[in-house]
């Protein structure tokens, strides 16, 4: 008897719909011109498919809307905060907690609060906020990821994990005492959504307590290298997405979260520590930049949706469709001979522009090139990560980093599986006419995170 292939399917049914605007070639001409080429200047409406992000763009659940109509919006001692404070604490185990506005202003507060000019923060490959609030704040991030993270057809299945030879000749060259912390992301976004591993993570750990140093966790993604740990790593295949997400975090001394991505909200974030000196200087300290330590820019219904959400997203039933689709979407680009950053990571698919175009030198912005080309065959809005997300170095060069990538990037409980039809068949198309794509300039560059408000021109 012929085995019969299990698919999975959505654990949700859908109850309101958003329609969607549907433009014609010469509209996405016009609107693409006028944005200066940058996928983030284009207008919402202009968008057939919007994979930009997974940042706030996910779909709420009925229970975190319902959890909506029951904000405490007192500018103290919300009830909410105490509600989202009890879930962080019972899922991920961190003793205090801060909110913020989103990511970024977690990052802000604990940078100015543990590094000191001259500092190094080494990290399993930057992320351009977090690696602009450490310059800002007086140090230096230094890349610790394995090689393999570098290479997009390399399938090692933990492509975030730390080299722990890079991290010690660190150490050896700057002393323990000017590390602050290690910077660790779980599901590395810039290497393509890739997880770091419990193995990895439990050596670090031994390393970091023998020397002093911190493990700050980067966590906007944990439940998703949770799901890889699950299906790739000896000795988790039986355990829930909820008992590895909690051991991973059990590793380190403290989070930033954008709660934007894994925890399903439109808006909100927050900082989480271990150490009362931390907490209590960023409770002073959330009050300067965010609001007060209870609500930390964030209404209450914000906080009361954060928490609900952040008890679905570490459902098994959720993850395994989340990173489902993304793995459906990957595969039918790989059957399009679309080359793709792999193995598949829990986000979105990162297009290897470098293999895609490779007749356009990369100070002609390859990855810039590519996205623009993907909205106008089809309206869907992708985003660059490769030389214009690295920004430039102190003395004024670019960064020209392995990795030149388009991420396609999927929005949590959004879009269907016709829809990654479309998106594939697109990059297909494009695919077939790439010998005739011709790069870009520069003509506006802004001097922070130059890729949300850069403008080109085609050459």
């Amino acid at each position: 008897m012929k085995k019969i292939k299990q698919s999975w399917a959505e654990p949700y049914k859908i109850k309101m719909v958003e329609l969607l605007k549907m433009t014609t070639a010469s509209q996405r001409q016009k609107a693409m011109k006028e944005a200066g080429y940058n996928t983030f200047l284009l207008k919402s409406e202009d968008v057939y498919i919007d994979l930009l992000t997974d940042s706030g763009t996910s779909a709420m659940s009925d229970r975190q809307w319902a959890g909506m109509m029951m904000g405490d919006e007192a500018y103290a001692g919300s009830r909410n905060f105490y509600h989202l404070e009890e879930v962080v604490k019972n899922i991920y185990g961190y003793k205090y907690l801060i909110p913020t506005h989103q990511g970024r202003g977690a990052e802000n507060i604990l940078s100015k609060i543990l590094i000191k000019k001259g500092d190094i923060i080494p990290g399993n490959m930057y992320f351009t906020t977090t690696r602009l609030h450490q310059e800002l704040a007086g140090g230096k991030f230094e890349d610790i990821i394995i090689d393999e993270a570098h290479d997009p057809e390399n399938e090692f299945p933990f492509k975030g994990n730390v080299d722990l030879n890079k991290l010690e000749k660190l150490v050896k060259k700057y002393g323990a005492e000017k590390i602050p912390y290690v910077s660790i992301a779980t599901s590395v976004n810039m290497a393509g959504g890739q997880p770091i591993s419990i193995k990895n993570l439990k050596e670090l750990r031994a390393f970091t307590k023998k020397h002093g140093i911190r493990i700050i966790h980067d966590m906007t993604r944990v439940a998703e290298n949770a799901y890889f740990i699950q299906q790739r790593e000896k000795g988790f295949e039986k355990k829930s997405i909820a008992a590895i997400v909690k051991e991973i975090c059990s590793y380190t001394d403290g989070a930033t979260m954008s709660a934007k991505k894994d925890a399903l909200v439109n808006i909100g974030g927050f900082l989480a520590v271990n150490d009362w000196d931390v907490f209590e200087e960023a409770r002073n300290m959330v009050v300067v930049y965010e609001g007060l330590h209870t609500y930390g820019g964030l209404a209450g219904r914000d906080m009361e949706a954060m928490a609900i959400g952040i008890g679905e997203s570490v459902s098994d039933e959720h993850i395994k469709a989340r990173v489902g689709q993304v793995i459906y979407l990957g595969e039918k680009m790989i059957g399009y001979d679309v080359p793709i950053v792999k193995p598949i990571g829990g986000h979105g698919i990162f297009v290897d522009a470098k293999k895609f175009l490779p007749h356009i030198p990369q100070e002609n912005f390859p990855a810039q090139t590519l996205a623009s080309e993907i909205y106008l065959d089809s309206g869907v809005r992708t985003m660059e990560r490769g030389v214009v997300s690295a920004g430039r170095k102190a003395n004024g060069e670019n960064y020209f980093p392995k990795l030149e990538l388009v991420r396609f990037t999927i929005p949590r409980r959004v879009y269907t599986q016709a829809h990654m039809d479309v998106i594939a068949e697109s990059a297909a198309r494009v695919y077939d006419r790439r010998n005739k794509i011709r790069g870009m300039k520069m003509i506006y560059e802004p001097k922070y995170l130059r890729f949300f408000q850069a403008r080109f021109e085609k050459l």
